[in-house]
């Protein structure tokens, strides 16, 4: 075997295995063999780097459960959707998660609420931020399990790591008194740890009625509310938009 050949084989075993490809890719490269020892050298580093940002977004976006790959890059301004541009790309920074501030999207279901979730969600993975994405309905089906298995502590601090948790469709689904002593226990956690992104049909004038102890709605609306910024999303359903042009194009 030959010194090249064992060299790649070394990298591969301490699992440098894009810094092996990219050194193998640069010997079937006579115009490279010019090139300054310091500069190929940088090349591998570089390549080694840049694969290892992308596995880690990888586990980072598959980590979070997010139900649609989304990017503001896709975003669909319209007017009547209420979105704006500035607003948009100033909480697109996601300074607000690393200020441990919350974010609200509220609209009429299908005016792609959950999308623009997503889009967040998947700007903070860029960023390096963990996110974890929960569909109201189905968090409180988690607690009522965790309950009987006798797992909810391990449910709450999986929901408390997070950089940024998504609460999908909040008003949706039936909150009992434990999910909701649950959630203010997470909430109140959060508050030190990380960022909450409700999704909801209903404008916060109209949460209390979503849980069962008024006391504890107070507490809950209290610490999520008055740190959120806030999205209106107007318009037809996205989905009957999206149905349309399918039609006219086929």
């Amino acid at each position: 075997m030959s010194s090249t050949q064992q060299t790649i084989t070394r990298l591969r075993e301490l699992k440098l295995v894009p810094m092996a490809d990219a050194y193998d890719m640069q010997l079937q490269q006579p115009k490279l063999h010019d090139v300054s020892f310091d500069d190929r050298f940088a090349m591998l580093v570089d390549h080694e780097a840049s694969e290892r940002e992308a596995r880690k977004l990888k586990r980072l976006i598959r980590g979070a459960g997010m139900p649609e790959l989304a990017s503001f890059e896709d975003v669909e301004y319209k007017v009547n959707r209420g979105l704006d541009k500035a607003q948009l790309a100033s909480l697109a920074s996601c300074d607000w998660i690393r200020r441990q501030q919350n974010l609200i999207i509220q609209g009429a279901t299908g005016v792609g609420k959950t999308w623009l979730a997503c889009a967040f969600g998947q700007q903070a993975c860029r960023l390096k931020m963990p996110v974890l994405f929960y569909r109201a309905s189905d968090l409180y089906g988690a607690i009522t399990e965790s309950l009987l298995d006798g797992s909810l502590p391990a449910l709450k601090l999986s929901l408390s790591k997070p950089s940024l948790l998504i609460l999908d469709d909040l008003g949706l689904g039936e909150m009992n008194q434990h999910a909701s002593q649950f959630l203010l226990d997470v909430i109140d956690r959060r508050m030190r740890t990380g960022s909450l992104l409700i999704t909801t049909q209903y404008t916060t004038d109209q949460w209390h009625g979503f849980f069962p102890d008024p006391t504890l709605a107070d507490a809950i609306l209290d610490r999520v509310v008055h740190q959120s910024h806030r999205l209106s999303l107007k318009g037809e359903s996205m989905r009957k938009t999206m149905a349309r042009k399918k039609m006219q194009s086929s």
